[in-house]
C-alpha cells in the first residue's frame, strides 16, 4: 500500500501519533552512518547557558509517560512510516530502517530498549549540567538513541517555562521581603497564557511548569495534566471570579458604575477582579470605586482587585495606587511602606514579562508602596510563549560510543563557536558543597552518589515524581 491509498483523514487524531514519524527527517538516514562495529551510543541533554543561573528540571515524566512508555511500535506503525518516509526521502528503498524497527517489535514487543536517567524533577540546576542521559540496552539498537533526540529535546519547553516562573518568583520574593509579606509568594504570579498558546498541549504543559512554582493559574488544562501524569492531589491551582471587557461594556458607558456594582453584588464575598480600563480607569478608581461604590466596597466581605489592561505600566499603576490611597486611605507597615486597606488591591497583567515585572516592583518600592498592594501579577504570552529552545540554549549530544566492547569518548569542539563544545564520556552528576558538578568516566557502572536517577528502562517507567515532591524540591 502506498501513501496515496491510505486515508489518513479517517484516522483518529491520537492514531496519527507514530513514534517512528516523530523525529526529524534526516535521522531516518543515520542508522548506517555510525561505525560498523557500534554497539552502544550514549547521549545527554543539557542547557548550555542562557538567561538565568538557576533552572528547574520539569516535564520529562510527561513526555515519557505520554509517548514512550509501554508498547509504542507496531507493525502497522512501521508500514505507515515506510510508505511515507520512502517517497519523502527520495524513494531510496534502502534508506528506511525497516528491519531495525521490525526487530524492536519482534524482540522487545514494541517497547523501546533504552535506559534514560535524569536529575529529579523540581531540582534547581545550574547551566551546563547534564539533565538527561540516554543509552540503548540492546546492541542491535544503537541507532535508536539519537533517533529519540527530537522528542526528548522538547523537554526544553517545560524546563524553560518552569525556570522563567521560578526566577520571577525569586524577584517577587525579594521585593516582598523588602516591602511586605513574603508568605504571599505562592499566589503572586497568575498564568493567563492559555489563549496565547500554540496548542492545547503547550498550554497544558507550560501551565503545569508554571504551577511548579506558583498556585495561581487560569489555565485549567494544566491541572488536568498534573492530575494525570504527576499524581497531583486536591486543589493545586486557584483563580477568582473576574470580568472581561464585554461583561461591562455590554451595559453601555453610561452604566459603567452599575456594571461594576452588579459584579460586586453577584459575588458578595471573596476576591473579585474587575478590569477597569474600558473607558477611563482613573475616573473609575476615583469616582466610581472611591465615591459611588465606596460603601459597598468597604463593607463587602472580600477584596476588590482593580485591573488595568492598557497604558504605560509604571505610571498607570502608581497613579491608580495614589487615587485609591486618597479615597480609601493607607497605613504604613512595619517595614515602612504604604499599604491600602485589605479590601482593595491592584492586578497588573498587561505587558508583563520578567523585565517589566522587575521594573514595576522596583518602581513601587522606590515610591514607598509595598508589593502587598499587588494582588498578583498576571502573565500570558510571555509566560507560556515568550521562550524558545535558545532561551536556555538546549542541546542533545552524543558523548560516548561503545565499539566492539570498548567505550570511546565522543565530542564536538567547533573552532567557530567555543560555546558549543560538548562533554565527553559517560556522565554523572554529584552534589559538592551545595552545588551540582559533572564527572566523566568510561563505564556504564553506576557512579556512587549520582544525581542522575534511572527513570525509564526498556519501555517502562522506573521512577516517578509527584507534584508535591517537585514543588518542595523546587522552592522548599
Amino acid at each position: 500500500m502506498n501513501i496515496t491509498e491510505r486515508n489518513l483523514q479517517a484516522v483518529p487524531d491520537d492514531g496519527l501519533f507514530n513514534v517512528i514519524m516523530d523525529s526529524d527527517s534526516y535521522k531516518t538516514s543515520h542508522w548506517v552512518l555510525y561505525p560498523p562495529d557500534t554497539e552502544y551510543v550514549y547521549s545527554y541533554l543539557e542547557s548550555r547557558g542562557g538567561q538565568w543561573d538557576q533552572q528547574i528540571m520539569f516535564g520529562l515524566q510527561y513526555i515519557l509517560k505520554r509517548y514512550l512508555a509501554g508498547v509504542v511500535v507496531t507493525d502497522q506503525d512501521i508500514d505507515m512510516a515506510r510508505d511515507i518516509i520512502g517517497p519523502h526521502m527520495g524513494g531510496n528503498p534502502n534508506l528506511f530502517n525497516e528491519a531495525g524497527w521490525r526487530y524492536i517489535v519482534r524482540e522487545h514487543g514494541g517497547r523501546l530498549p533504552l535506559e534514560i536517567r535524569a536529575v529529579a524533577e523540581g531540582t534547581q540546576v545550574a547551566p551546563h549540567t547534564p539533565l538527561v542521559t540516554v543509552v540503548n540496552t540492546d546492541p542491535q539498537c544503537f541507532w535508536l538513541v539519537n533517533y529519540m533526540e527530537t522528542m526528548l529535546m522538547r523537554v526544553w519547553y517545560p524546563i524553560t517555562v518552569a525556570s522563567l516562573s521560578h526566577n520571577i518568583r525569586r524577584v517577587v520574593l525579594d521585593y516582598l521581603e523588602q516591602t511586605g509579606t513574603p508568605q504571599k509568594i505562592d499566589f503572586m504570579l497568575q498564568d493567563f497564557g492559555s489563549r496565547g498558546s500554540t496548542s492545547r498541549e503547550s498550554a497544558a504543559l507550560g501551565g503545569a511548569a508554571h504551577l511548579v512554582n506558583f498556585q495561581g493559574s487560569d489555565t485549567m488544562v494544566a491541572m488536568m495534566l498534573l492530575y494525570k501524569y504527576y499524581a497531583a492531589q486536591g486543589t493545586i491551582a486557584y483563580s477568582v471570579p473576574a470580568g472581561e471587557h464585554s461583561t461591562y461594556t455590554s451595559w453601555g458607558r453610561e452604566n459603567e458604575s452599575a456594571a461594576y456594582q452588579n459584579m460586586l453584588e453577584q459575588y458578595p464575598t471573596g476576591i473579585v477582579s474587575i478590569v477597569s480600563d474600558s473607558y477611563d480607569i482613573f475616573n473609575a478608581c476615583d469616582h466610581i470605586y472611591g465615591q459611588e461604590l465606596r460603601d459597598l466596597i468597604v463593607n463587602r466581605d472580600g477584596v476588590l482587585v482593580v485591573r488595568p489592561d492598557s497604558g504605560e505600566i509604571i505610571p498607570t499603576v502608581l497613579r491608580i495606587l495614589e487615587i485609591l490611597g486618597n479615597r480609601f486611605g493607607t497605613t504604613v507597615n512595619a517595614k515602612g511602606y504604604r499599604v491600602l486597606p485589605d479590601y482593595v488591591r491592584v492586578l497588573q497583567g498587561d505587558g508583563m514579562n520578567i523585565t517589566s515585572l522587575t521594573n514595576l516592583c522596583a518602581a513601587l518600592a522606590a515610591a514607598g508602596w509595598s508589593i502587598d498592594n499587588i494582588a498578583c501579577f498576571g502573565m500570558g504570552g510571555k509566560l507560556l510563549q515568550g521562550v524558545d529552545r535558545d532561551t536556555l540554549k538546549f542541546a542533545f549530544k552524543c558523548s560516548a560510543i561503545c565499539r566492539n566492547g570498548v567505550w570511546y569518548p565522543v565530542y564536538k569542539d567547533p573552532v567557530t563557536d567555543p560555546g558549543k563544545v560538548s562533554k565527553q564520556g559517560i556522565l554523572s552528576v554529584h552534589e559538592e558543597n551545595g552545588h551540582l558538578v559533572t564527572r566523566s568516566r568510561m563505564t556504564l557502572a553506576p557512579a556512587e552518589g549520582d544525581q542522575l536517577e534511572l527513570v525509564f528502562l526498556n519501555g517502562e517507567m522506573v521512577t516517578e515524581y509527584t507534584l508535591s515532591e517537585i514543588r518542595q524540591r523546587a522552592n522548599g
